[in-house]
């Protein structure tokens, strides 16, 4: 069996330095999301997104990208879940991105606040329907007696919305408004790049952080 500790890879598709970045880290985002999306990247808007709890423990899990604009990423999600729960203690949150392929991974830390009713409404009735009677009648982190528990629960849900199931009050979407954003390029030797756009005094300033 082969040691884990003697897998390494040797990056070496890119490089990355200041020059190369845009006056700020949305329009920096895009261009890397949009390359990934070229590239065939699978699942190229998943990303890491951590919490942490009152009791001061983070947890952490894979959710999608759902929007991108001059204010923050947004994603969507049951509030009562764990992560929802975690968000309104805290309100603060970090995200990770890492596309493999590409030798690349953003890290973006912010603070959290909820999507407006409408932009919530209008993601969840672009869902395929089956995904929204999914939202309805899961309640999400909760524990549940069994598989057949789950389906009866959608089963119910199924036959009393129909083909027009409501966006649960539970239910709707976060922007995370960043406050750091990293682009992380792979390179030879473990010398990786890493530049740094931080938020200060209304603009952003970029940093280049050793590896």
């Amino acid at each position: 069996m082969t040691s884990i500790a003697d897998l390494r890879k040797d990056y070496k598709i890119a490089s990355l330095g200041k020059r190369d970045l845009a006056a700020d880290p949305f329009t920096q985002f895009k261009k890397w999301l949009d390359e990934a999306i070229a590239a065939e990247v699978p699942e190229p808007t998943a990303m890491n997104l951590a919490t942490v709890g009152a009791n001061a423990r983070p947890s952490a899990r894979i959710v999608l990208l759902k929007g991108v604009d001059e204010k923050g990423f947004v994603f969507f999600t049951n509030y009562e879940s764990r992560k929802g729960i975690e968000l309104g203690q805290s309100q603060w949150a970090a995200l990770t991105f890492h596309w493999v392929e590409l030798e690349r991974q953003v890290r973006i830390e912010g603070h959290v606040e909820k999507v407006d009713a409408k932009t919530s409404d209008d993601y969840f009735n672009s869902r395929p329907l089956k995904s929204r009677i999914g939202a309805i009648a899961s309640a999400q982190s909760e524990k549940i007696e069994s598989r057949e528990a789950l389906e009866k629960q959608f089963a119910d849900a199924e036959a009393r919305f129909g083909d027009s199931p409501p966006r649960p009050a539970n239910w709707g979407g976060y922007v995370i408004v960043p406050e750091m954003v990293e682009f992380w390029q792979g390179r030879r030797s473990r010398l990786h790049d890493r530049l740094v756009f931080q938020r200060q005094f209304g603009g952003w300033h970029i940093d280049r952080l050793s590896p």
